[in-house]
């Protein structure tokens, strides 16, 4: 979580790192601030503001110049949202200012030692606690103090760091958090995300984990925490300033929802092999041999891309009929799990940073696993860690909560299952059949989408709702857990997801009129089913609303989605639920884009 941007160059920095702090304002929002310096000033000037970017900017006094800066926007770990707790923080002496990304796990043992000797802490943060260490540093260059109080610090941290007595360049370092340079003309950027360079430049370098750089003005140097220079080569970002843009929609939540179409089109774009009935997916390294020898596969996510690898799972087992199951990264890596060497683990994560996933990626490593990343971001960590991959190509997603990512990533898992099925068992036929299916999905997701005015009906009759219960069987599952997800994210309604199957086991106690449910009910083999459980929700008088792809008689009303193959119908029906949980949020006056207590990238535990 939280946004880093900082400048060294010749134009007036404190415009830039707002506009910057804008771009990045979907990774925090609770406060921000910004601490800017010149050769020619005297010292470091520095304004913060609980709240978002917007309160700073009002904040920032007309006659703020300098022409190096660094700025954050916060998601609150250490320390409630407040002026005094917004980075960046500055040492007791003004000279030196830190910003920070990340948790540093030993912060209260150190912050004591430095009490003790002394040092007066202004904030609850555990960054207060880097700033004094590099103040107190008594090396040399501002290089030696950042490396020497990095030494002390156990955890994860992407830093910026400035100083007074050094205000020809910015040093920054990686541990876990991203970090990205961006290369200019005679000028230098750093952001923990490329949304806040690509109006300036393309041409970016991507720290790994342990290193650092030095910006300046018209250079930049990269090394290790132990000194040692590294060589970073540029390389060029695909994605243009405008495609962060709202362009002409309300709500960037809006906008993703309907680019979904066209990101479906590109992740299969120049993928899909007709003469032999699979797909190329040439970021995999996997010959056939090597498919033939997987055993299971085991599928790592948070959320959303934990409810995409359910979908995931499934598809691998009924394409490719190899055993797979999908599992929370954030427990797996707790839980000691035994790993199998004819097991293929597969990473999800939109961002590419989410910190449980990477470090169950960095385990399964350590321990000898094959990994295989899916992320939409190119460069992130998680595609730097893992042996090969599959990018999304879903382009950025800027709101908070995930639409188009979550339909790509399960297309990719389309893909993925597609592929091991053709070096299996899965016939030319069956092969055909999906690749078909898989072309429909565009215009199968614009036909949805035009169901939108119907739809926002709907959710203005669920705005009133205190809790919601959505249902589905199979392939109906984890698309009723995603709905969920997706309903209390961005409007705050309590909603549960349980299997179809499960109602008499339990959750058919809730059912009242005051309750709704949606259920996901596929014209598949389980038809039957769905329906006798709709059949028990209306003999207790439950108000229900399907998605399905036929009206269903015992349903209030029904959302239709086209029919595709079976196996792909989850990546469709979840879609107008996205629409429903927009329009739900809308009607009850939510922010959509930046939902409360949530941040888009989780980089911290």
């Amino acid at each position: 979580m939280c946004g880093i941007v900082g400048y060294i160059g010749k134009r007036d920095v404190a415009p830039l790192l707002l506009e910057g702090l804008q771009r990045l304002e979907y990774r925090g929002y609770d406060s921000a601030g910004i601490v800017i310096t010149s050769p020619k000033s005297a010292g470091l000037r520095m304004v913060k503001a609980k709240g978002r970017v917007r309160d700073l900017e009002a904040k920032v006094p007309a006659r703020f110049k300098g022409t190096t800066g660094i700025a954050h926007t916060r998601w609150a770990t250490h320390g409630a949202p407040s002026d005094v707790n917004a980075h960046p923080h500055l040492s007791a002496d003004n000279k030196v200012a830190v910003v920070h990304n990340g948790i540093i796990d030993n912060a209260s043992e150190l912050r004591k030692k430095l009490e003790a000797d002394g040092v007066e802490f202004l904030s609850e943060t555990d960054t207060e606690v880097l700033t004094h260490l590099i103040a107190r540093s008594q090396a040399e260059t501002l290089e030696e103090k950042v490396r020497q109080a990095l030494r002390l610090v156990e955890g994860t941290y992407g830093i910026a760091v400035m100083h007074a007595d050094f205000p020809d360049r910015i040093v920054v370092a990686r541990n876990g958090s991203p970090v990205v340079l961006g290369i200019g003309e005679k000028e230098m950027f750093v952001a923990s995300d490329v949304a806040a360079l690509v109006a300036h430049t393309r041409q970016i370098v991507t720290l790994d984990d342990g290193e650092m750089a030095t910006l300046k003005a018209d250079d930049f140097r990269t090394y290790t925490t132990e000194g040692t220079r590294t060589t970073a080569e540029p390389t060029t970002v695909e994605w243009e300033a405008e495609s962060y843009d709202m362009g002409g929609h309300d709500t960037y939540m809006h906008k993703e929802i309907h680019e979904q179409a066209d990101a479906v089109d590109r992740v299969l774009r120049g993928r899909i092999d007709d003469r032999f009935s699979t797909v190329h997916l040439g970021g995999l390294n996997l010959d056939a041999r090597e498919a033939r020898q997987i055993r299971r596969v085991k599928i790592l996510g948070c959320g959303t891309s934990y409810h995409a690898g359910m979908i995931g799972a499934q598809m691998i087992e009924e394409l490719a009929r190899i055993p797979a199951d999908a599992e929370p990264a954030s427990e797996f890596r707790y839980r000691n799990a035994v790993v199998d060497p004819d097991t293929l683990y597969v990473a999800v994560s939109q961002s590419g940073e989410t910190y449980d996933v990477l470090a169950a990626v960095q385990e399964l490593r350590r321990k000898g696993a094959r990994v295989f990343g899916i992320v939409n971001v190119v460069g992130s960590a998680i595609a730097r860690e893992s042996d090969a991959g599959i990018y999304v190509h879903a382009g950025p997603e800027v709101c908070v909560v995930s639409t188009k990512c979550f339909t790509n990533t399960t297309v990719a898992f389309a893909l993925l299952a597609l592929h091991l099925g053709r070096t299996r068992d899965l016939s030319v036929r069956d092969g055909k059949r999906i690749i078909e299916g898989l072309r429909k999905l565009p215009q199968q997701i614009s036909e949805i989408l035009k169901q939108e005015e119907e739809i926002k009906k709907l959710a203005e009759q669920f705005a009133d709702a205190r809790s919601m219960l959505f249902i589905g069987r199979v392939r109906g599952y984890p698309v009723a857990r995603e709905a969920s997800l997706k309903l209390k994210e961005v409007s705050y309604i309590h909603a549960e997801a349980y299997p179809a199957s499960e109602l008499k086991h339990g959750p058919l106690a809730l059912i009242e009129p005051a309750l709704p449910t949606v259920a996901i009910v596929p014209d598949d083999d389980l038809l039957e089913k769905n329906r006798a459980a709709m059949e028990e929700i209306k003999a207790r008088s439950g108000k229900i609303l399907a998605v399905a792809h036929q009206e269903q008689e015992k349903a209030d009303h029904t959302i239709v989605v086209p029919k595709n193959e079976d196996e792909l119908d989850p990546i469709l029906m979840g879609i107008p639920l996205q629409l429903l949980a927009y329009h739900t949020a809308l009607a009850l006056g939510r922010d959509i884009d930046k939902p409360r207590n949530l941040a888009k990238s989780v980089t911290v535990e």
